[in-house]
């Protein structure tokens, strides 16, 4: 056996030295170290986008930590950990901002640190973003809007529950939905909440503003959490049979709603894919390749009614948390 293991060494260290002379001159001689700044960990929304991210970190070796606030209205939380990120040597931040405003001065100290910046899902107001992965979240309020008029005959009486203050995504998805029914001449906004965003807050929202406001027979939802209280508002007032209510994203409460008709219409989000092409656009930016990401494409919405859920593509999109 002995003889045996010293005739093996010479062949196992040929291969060893092989493999040492085939590797690139220019390999990186550690991981690319990666942080990703998420709003929240709470919902569905957020697990799919880093299920996505630790997916691309192990295909691009990419040492990825993973962050958040303790919730969605907590900015000053966002840029502790945008400055700890840096301190803790990360090359590349992948970012949903909370506040447009109140995050972007974090993020130009990161940038001017070195830091390559990617935006994912929500944007921020810097000048230092190297590439931005997300829906257009004016064109999803507005589609969003046509699912109830499209869903609505006559006369639509709709109030919105919005969940973000100082947030890109839902100012941008409230004023495309408002537009929409503005220009189609038949609907009318009659009442608005600027809720929490957590389920409990927006049913005792959705609750008040349909007590207040019996004549509505439209709600928008703007994110998941708010379109989970919501569903739960309009089931508790009985009101599923008429009146119709859009949400954003899915998650396994949501989709059950749209099967009981509880919620008409889900908007949602590949937040996968903002996962993905997130850490695969750090990767690439950071080996000097370029961003080359096709956000049409990997970050498009769609609109999921009772009608077309069990398509295949659709099934795809509503079961990303799985």
């Amino acid at each position: 056996m002995t003889k045996f293991i010293k005739r093996l060494l010479p062949a196992a260290l040929a291969l060893a030295l092989a493999g040492c002379a085939a590797m690139p001159q220019d390999a990186p001689t550690s991981r690319y170290k990666v942080a990703l700044i998420a709003k929240s960990t709470g919902p569905e929304f957020w697990n799919a986008v880093f299920t996505g991210a630790q997916a691309a970190a192990t295909e691009y070796n990419i040492e990825l930590t993973v962050t958040a606030p303790d919730n969605e209205e907590n900015f000053e939380g966002q840029n502790a950990l945008i400055e700890d990120a840096v301190a803790d040597g990360a090359k590349a931040i992948i970012f949903s901002a909370i506040d447009y405003e109140a995050n972007a001065a974090a993020i130009d100290a990161a940038a001017q640190a070195g830091v390559v910046i990617i935006n994912i899902d929500s944007q921020v107001n810097s000048g230092h973003v190297a590439a931005y992965i997300g829906v257009d979240n004016y064109g999803a309020g507005r589609m969003a809007a046509q699912s109830a008029l499209d869903g609505v005959p006559g006369q639509l009486n709709v109030g919105m529950i919005n969940y973000e203050v100082n947030g890109a995504n839902g100012r941008d998805r409230a004023a495309g939905a408002k537009d929409a029914f503005e220009q189609s001449g038949r609907a009318k906004i009659v009442a608005t909440a600027q809720t929490h965003p957590n389920a409990d807050d927006a049913r005792r929202d959705a609750l008040e503003m349909l007590r207040d406001h019996p004549e509505i027979n439209v709600l928008i939802a703007l994110n998941e959490p708010s379109g989970v209280g919501t569903a739960r508002a309009v089931h508790q007032m009985q009101r599923s049979d008429d009146l119709w209510l859009v949400a954003f994203d899915s998650n396994l409460e949501t989709v059950d709603a749209l099967q009981n008709g509880a919620v008409d219409a889900l908007v949602v989000q590949n937040s996968y894919s903002m996962g993905y092409f997130g850490v695969q656009s750090a990767y690439r930016l950071l080996a000097g390749q370029g961003s080359s990401v096709d956000t049409d494409n990997v970050a498009s919405a769609a609109v999921i009614t009772r009608d077309n859920m069990f398509a295949m593509d659709n099934q795809r999109e509503l079961f990303l948390f799985e």
